[in-house]
Order: C-alpha cells, then structure tokens, then sequence
C-alpha cells in the first residue's frame, strides 16, 4: 500500500545528480530551476497520496524495508522508511514548504554564478532532510542527520570567495560536529543498554517496545538522553550551541527560509519526538530541555530588539520560536512542539522569503543607482509598502502570525505551549511566565521590523529610491501561498477550550499519546484558568505591538533617547551578550592556541624534524662517500691494494 514511499527521497536526490552532472552544460536557467523545483514537486505529491492513505488506514505505523544493509553478530540494520503521523506531517512540511522556496529560488538567484551547483545543493538538502523524518531506525536517521549538515556548509558558504560566508560555513560544520558527537554517544549507550538485556536493535518501533527495559528516571535512561539532546541542541541552534545559526545568514535568502526557518533546525525537535518514549522515562531531561528551550527562546528574543539586519532579526527570531518548541517537550506537549513546528514553518518562510524579496528589491535600486549601501540594513529603509504592496502585506500577515495575534496560525499553537508550560504535570508556572513575557518581546521587535522596513519615511538614498521594484512572480507567488498558510494553518490544531477539535493532536495521539499516558504528561485545570491565560497572553503580544508603534510610528525619536540612557544595557544586547567573544576567550582561542603550539612544536620541530633529519644524515654520508668515486684509475688501485693488504692482515693476525 505504501511501497512508493521511497519515491519521496528519490526524486530530490534524482535531480541533485542531474544539475550537479550535467547543470554545467545545460546552462539554462529556466530548465535548471525547472529541474530542481519539479523533482521536489512530485515529491510533495507522493507525500499528499501517503497522508491522505494514512488518515484513512486504522494502522497507523507502517515500516517499508527497502534493502537489507548491514548484519553484525545478532544486530540486522536495513535501509528502511518509517511512515506514521509524526513523519507524515514532516514529509509535507519538508516537500510542501520546500517546493515554494524551490520555485522562489528561480526568481531570487537569477544571474548568479554557479546556479546549477544552488539547485543541485538545495535538492541535496531535500533529499537527506526527508530521509531523515523517514528512516526507520537510527543509522538511516543519521545519514540525514549528516546530510543536512554538510549541505548546510554547502549552502552557507556558497559564496565562498566571500570570507564572511566561508567563515560562517565553517562555523556551522563545527558546532554542529559538536552536537553529532552527542547524537552518536546517545545512539552507542543505548544500543549497549538494550543489548544487555538481549534486543539487538537500533529500530525506532523496536526501541519505543523495548524501552520498559530501562529503569525509569534512573543513571542510564538519563545519560542516554541527555547525549541525543545535545545532538538537538546543535542542529537546533539552542543554548549552548545556537551561536551558529544567525552567522548562517551570510547564505543566499532562500538557503535562510529552507534551512534555517522550515527544515534543518526542526530535526532537533523531530528526533525528540521521535524518541519521545525514551524522553518520557528521563523527567531530569526533561526539565533540562524546558530550562534551556525557555533560556534560549528569551535570550535570543533580547538580541532581536537590538539587530539592524532584517535577516538578522529573523534569525534570532528563529532561535527563539524553536525554544519554545524545546520549552514544548520538555514540558510532555510533544503534539503542541510539532504544532509550532509546522506553523512556525509558514511564517517563519513566509517572513525570510518577504525579506529577501526586499534585500532583491534594495540590491536592484542601489545597483541601478551605483551605489554600494547595504540592502539588508533596515535603517536604509522605509516607506516600502507603497513600493512592494504584494510583499508588504504577506509580510504583515505573517508578522501578526508570529506575534501571536488571535485567529492567525501562531496564536493557536502558542496558545498549547503557554498552557502545557503552566499546567502541565511536568511543567512550571516560571515557565508560563517566561514563555508569555517572550511572547511580547516577539511581538515588539518583529513589528520594529514591519514598522522600520514598510512605514515611515524612506529613508533610501534619494538616487535609488524611484528604482525598487516589486519581484517577480517567481517570488511572489510563494509568499502569496505562505501568507495564506501563515494565517489559516492553525485551524487544524484549535483546541477544545476554543470551539475546535484539536484534530492535530489527535492525529498525532498514535505517536505521543503512550508515552504522555503511561508518564502522566497531561495538563490540567479549570477553564476559567485557561482562558485568564489566554487572554493574558493576547494582553500582552498587543501590549508588545503598541510599544513597536509607539516608538518608531508615533515618536521615532524615542528609540535613540533609549539607547542614549541606557547605553550599558544596549550594548550588551546589541553585541548578542558578548557570547561570541566568551566563546572567542575561552574555546576558539585556546583551541587555536594548542593548534599552533603542535603545528610549529610538534609538526615542525619533531615531526619535521625527523623526516628532515634522516634527509640529512643521508646526504652527509653521500657527501663523504662521494669523495671515494673520483674516476681515476690509481685511486682505484690504491684502494684495492690496500683492501688486499687489510684482508690478508685479518687472516693472518686474527
């Protein structure tokens, strides 16, 4: 019934081979783009058929063995896809959001050298983040895992002659090596822990059976998922390994939206949820993961108030929504995670997408105009809504999603997480208070964003202010869909508190729900609580937007009366908390410092040194011996002679 499940992975992979061979000849761009977009597409297809096939099938997980790939003693490991609620839902995030950036990509990346080796990287990507939702034990899991990692480097640093965005690459590849090694150790205790017990298995359905045979809340369960969460928290971008992903905006916009907004950063959260029976059993992790997901989602949230960038601000953005998915299974609501998780997925592309949209339009006017300004800094805007209509608005709606506005996608999913946070068994009211007081932080800034980069007056250069286009169809039409999901892709979660059926969770309940029941994960409390929660929350986000309006709409001076005052405080924020520099100080450094020390100590002068010294040695003796080869017969004589005589004396006298 689901044996075209392989087609999902193949058909990315299928077009990466095609452009990265052959996309150098083919030069077209138009067919290149088409390539790449289409083979995404008919991904996104055979997902439809497999989901709409899954909702109607009363067995909910089905395991498709593809090949066998590798036996070891009592341990078999197949290439093998895992289709159940939990990957149905990221196989049409993944294929569905991906297919609009694809086609976005076309418009955006127009004229640049190496297009063919983009579309090549981008369907590369595609094809290691679906066999990452889809593999069905955790080998097949990791080879995603990694896949989306090096495409990262590779889409990060596309513009490698742009030591910025190698640096950035580079950056990316290392933290997130730093999280892999976390991922394995996690991966390696518990094979040897489950093995103990005499279950041979790395399967995901095979593990979540067996899972009762590790002691609850004890040492190992701990340690076990402490080590995956690490891995999380460097695909993930949470604390302390978040530092990579706003340096990543040094990539192509579209690289932002597909990578950093939508996919790649969801494989923490995913991997959580995939495990969420192991997560279940360690309530020590568990809190950690809620104490950092709410450190993360309101540190990055301050820097945001601070950023000029508008991809910036996105990206710290993006750090902050994804810790409040992490705030989310720490508490048990690992349906109200992925709910974000998908939402976040519309605005959040939306929101990158419309920023390039406007980094396209500002590049053409200031290349129209010969000029050499920044097209992504906000302060160089203004007034554009009368200039971008189409971006504007589908930047708006996006905009009030992710603030949290009531009726948009963003306010239902948040709405979940605020009331597992407070209510939840495994959650705290700290958590609420932090998660709520985040939720106005997000508010404010994103409308500063609105409100720097649309309103006002325009602040361009007077000779490049008559040259910003609208984009193209290319890249509008994705926002269009995006904005369009953004405001109507949370009714599929509305819980029962608001009227709805939260059918969301209910589809995912086959995943989630033994764990949360056999735990007790739950929330509970009265009505009346939940809706005083509510409407606190809305309090709030619309108390963060009157503040945006208040000080760039009403009174623009007040922002710099602000920072003048509180000059401290705003350069501490503004320098991201000086965590790179902590970061500089006490691991690059050193690390550099050490690197140094084997390179010129231990490389040059030992190593060297005696490769180096047995070249010298030999060439001394040549250079002696050298002297016995003169040419001339005499010598030669000489030495017979005298050779004779030695011999002769040997025999005699020995």
């Amino acid at each position: 019934m689901y044996g075209n499940l392989w087609l999902i992975p193949f058909f990315p992979l299928l077009g990466a081979i095609i452009n990265g061979l052959f996309g150098k000849k083919i030069k077209n761009e138009a067919v290149i783009g088409g390539i790449g977009t289409l083979m995404i597409f008919l991904s996104f297809l055979v997902a439809v058929q497999n989901f709409f096939r899954l909702i109607g099938d009363t067995e909910k997980v089905h395991e498709i063995v593809l090949a066998s790939w590798m036996t070891v003693g009592n341990l078999q490991v197949n290439w093998e896809l895992l289709l159940d609620p939990l990957s149905a839902v990221m196989i049409l995030v993944v294929t569905g959001v991906g297919t609009l950036i694809h086609l976005y990509s076309i418009g955006y990346m127009h004229g640049e050298t190496g297009y063919y080796r983009f579309f090549s990287y981008l369907n590369l990507f595609a094809f290691s983040m679906l066999m990452l939702v889809l593999g069905g034990n955790a080998l097949v899991m990791f080879i995603g895992w990694e896949g989306v990692g090096l495409c990262s480097y590779l889409l990060i640093g596309y513009y490698y002659e742009k030591k910025s965005a190698s640096d950035a690459a580079k950056k990316a590849f290392v933290v997130n090596r730093i999280g892999d090694f976390g991922f394995l150790c996690g991966l390696f205790i518990l094979f040897w822990a489950l093995a103990g017990h005499g279950v041979w298995t790395i399967n995901f359905v095979e593990i979540a059976a067996n899972a009762h045979l590790l002691e609850a809340g004890g040492a190992l369960i701990t340690i076990i998922t402490l080590a995956f969460f690490l891995g999380a928290t460097g695909k993930s971008a949470q604390i302390p390994l978040f530092t990579w992903l706003p340096d990543a905006m040094e990539g192509p916009t579209p690289v932002s939206a597909l990578i950093h907004a939508a996919t790649m950063v969801t494989a923490g959260i995913y991997m959580i949820g995939r495990m969420n029976i192991l997560f279940a059993m360690a309530p020590s992790t568990m809190m950690t993961i809620a104490i950092i997901g709410a450190a993360t989602a309101f540190l990055a949230a301050s820097i945001g108030f601070a950023q000029n960038d508008i991809k910036r601000v996105l990206a710290y953005s993006t750090v902050s929504q994804l810790g409040y998915m992490f705030l989310a299974m720490g508490v048990g609501a690992f349906s109200a995670g992925i709910f974000h998780l998908m939402t976040h997925a519309f605005f959040k592309a939306c929101l990158f997408l419309g920023s390039g949209s406007v980094i396209h339009a500002m590049h053409h006017a200031y290349h129209h105009a010969h000029l050499h300004d920044d097209p992504q800094d906000m302060r160089n805007m203004g007034g554009l809504r009368s200039k971008m209509p189409i971006t504007f608005w589908t930047f708006l709606l996006s905009t009030i999603a992710i603030a949290g506005v009531p009726l948009f996608s963003g306010f239902f999913s948040k709405d979940e997480i605020l009331w597992w946070s407070f209510g939840s068994t495994a959650g705290h009211p700290i958590f609420w208070i932090i998660a709520v007081c985040v939720a106005g932080m997000t508010a404010f800034y994103m409308f500063r964003l609105v409100f720097m980069t649309f309103f006002g007056a325009q602040r361009t250069d007077p000779r490049a202010k008559d040259h910003i286009p609208e984009s193209p169809w290319t890249i509008t039409v994705p926002l269009m869909v995006l904005a369009f999901l953004a405001v109507v892709g949370g009714y599929v979660g509305v819980p029962k508190i608001l009227g709805g059926g939260n059918h969301f969770g209910n589809f995912l309940a086959p995943v989630f729900g033994p764990a949360q029941e056999l735990h007790n994960l739950n929330a509970h409390g009265s009505h009346a609580l939940e809706y005083t929660l509510i409407a606190l929350s809305v309090c709030i986000a619309l108390f963060g937007i009157y503040m945006a309006w208040l000080m760039y709409m009403k009174n623009p001076a007040l922002p710099a009366q602000f920072t003048a005052k509180f000059a401290g405080v705003y350069r501490f924020v503004f320098n991201k908390w000086y965590i790179d520099e902590l970061y500089d100080f006490v691991f690059v450094n050193p690390c550099k410092r050490f690197g140094t020390f084997l390179w010129k100590i231990f490389d040059v002068r030992l190593v060297d040194g005696i490769v180096n010294g047995c070249a010298w040695v030999v060439k001394g003796v040549g250079a002696g011996l050298r002297y016995t080869q003169t040419g001339y017969m005499y010598n030669y004589a000489v030495a017979m002679v005298v050779g004779v005589v030695v011999i002769v004396g040997f025999y005699v006298f020995g």
